[in-house]
């Protein structure tokens, strides 16, 4: 008797013993398949989260080393991703609400006027010319 890949030679002559043979090899060959996708998956998927997690130190890194927290002796803060200038007496911190000046896409979106932002970072990465924060915005449930 001879197994050929998963399968018996010669079906019509195979025996019982042959038939149990060839499904073992059947389920051998499959749960063997099986385990080694489901091992290299796994290698693969913790290999992408340690160059992921590398990349993210790498951009710290060089987002510490570009950072500026201060132009002209004003502040300098991230309000929803964009750097502004602080020239109010009182420091900013991360969490406070702010005035951001009107510009073309808050005045289509929230229509005329300052519109309210959350600094979520001290200090920007950006190189060029900054917005002034208008004020500090009322807490919430503040009447303005």
């Amino acid at each position: 008797m001879r197994i050929s890949g998963s399968d018996v030679a010669c079906g019509t002559h195979a025996t019982e013993q042959d038939k149990v043979v060839a499904e073992a090899h059947r389920r051998g060959w499959s749960e063997g398949y099986e385990s080694g996708s489901e091992s290299s998956a796994s290698f693969s998927k913790s290999r992408i989260e340690r160059l992921e997690q590398r990349v993210k130190e790498l951009e710290e890194q060089l987002d510490s080393t570009r950072r500026v927290y201060e132009v002209n002796g004003c502040q300098v803060v991230e309000v929803g991703g964009y750097g502004y200038r602080w020239r109010g007496s009182d420091p900013l911190e991360v969490g406070d609400r702010v005035l951001l000046p009107e510009n073309y896409v808050s005045r289509l979106k929230n229509g005329p006027g300052p519109t309210v932002g959350v600094v979520n970072k001290l200090g920007t990465t950006y190189r060029g010319s900054l917005s002034d924060i208008v004020g500090r915005a009322p807490a919430t449930g503040e009447a303005s």
